[in-house]
């Protein structure tokens, strides 16, 4: 079945009831500043990535508990909140959303604008919304340009931990050799968010050329968990691309993809 929109909303919502409870859980469970710092990090990364699935489901049903963490202490679950928010406002607005390139449900549509130069000034202006920004990042990453990617690399420097990991993720799905540079500064600055310095990691594993293997297996023991883990996934990952196991189930997909396209030919 093709991953789109239409086949994989129906999954996030069923995650609904569960995702809510966990959500208030987290947050009843104790007082996020009582906690080790180590620990309200990951706490951070965790309930954000909740909202995130809660903004996927894109139902007015969601907004009540996502306006409620939309002023949480914790800004990476306040702003994953405010975009969710801002995400699901536009598509009661905007019917028939168009499918992403890329298969993912992405927490804003693009912008509609294509000029670079313009893309990159509302991109990097933090005096705008987090979601008109988040359009102009998706617009960029749908061009897919090396322009376009110095243009993204340019919003890893911004204040927002959340833009930055964002930029991250959008990296990883471009598997643009442009933007390994920037991605692997990025993990190598230890005072970087963990949530950024993960989703850096992952892409490079994406990209997979040999400086992104040589960097990958140098923080395979750093001090964050999920920075550590991140980067035993995409080496792991990896080597199961490589393997004789992955190559011949890859090419049996492509080979029975060319017969299926061949048979609709008239």
């Amino acid at each position: 079945m093709p991953c789109t929109v239409a086949t994989t909303l129906p999954y996030f919502y069923t995650l609904f009831l569960v995702v809510s409870a966990r959500l208030r859980n987290t947050a009843d469970a104790g007082n996020a500043h009582q906690l080790r710092p180590p620990l309200r990090r990951e706490m951070g990364i965790d309930v954000s990535s909740r909202g995130e699935a809660l903004g996927a489901i894109g139902k007015p049903e969601v907004l009540e508990i996502l306006s409620y963490y939309s002023h949480d202490a914790a800004i990476e679950v306040a702003e994953t909140c405010q975009l969710a928010v801002k995400r699901i406002e536009w598509l009661q607005n905007n019917k028939g959303q168009s499918e992403s390139q890329y298969c993912s449900i992405d927490p804003a549509p693009p912008a509609l604008e294509k000029d670079i130069k313009k893309l990159r000034e509302t991109l990097l202006d933090e005096s705008l919304p987090l979601f008109d920004r988040y359009r102009a990042m998706f617009a960029l990453r749908n061009i897919g340009s090396k322009e376009a990617v110095l243009a993204l690399g340019d919003g890893l420097q911004c204040s927002s931990a959340l833009f930055r990991h964002e930029i991250g993720y959008v990296f990883g799905q471009m598997q643009h050799d442009a933007s390994v540079p920037q991605l692997i500064t990025a993990l190598k600055k230890v005072d970087e968010s963990p949530m950024v310095r993960h989703e850096c990691a992952e892409a490079l594993g994406s990209i997979a050329k040999e400086p992104c293997v040589e960097v990958l297996k140098e923080y395979l023991h750093d001090g964050e968990r999920v920075v550590k883990e991140s980067c035993e996934v995409a080496l792991d990952m990896l080597e199961y691309e490589n393997s004789p196991e992955f190559q011949y189930a890859d090419a049996l997909i492509k080979l029975q993809k060319t017969e299926s396209e061949n048979l609709t030919l008239p």
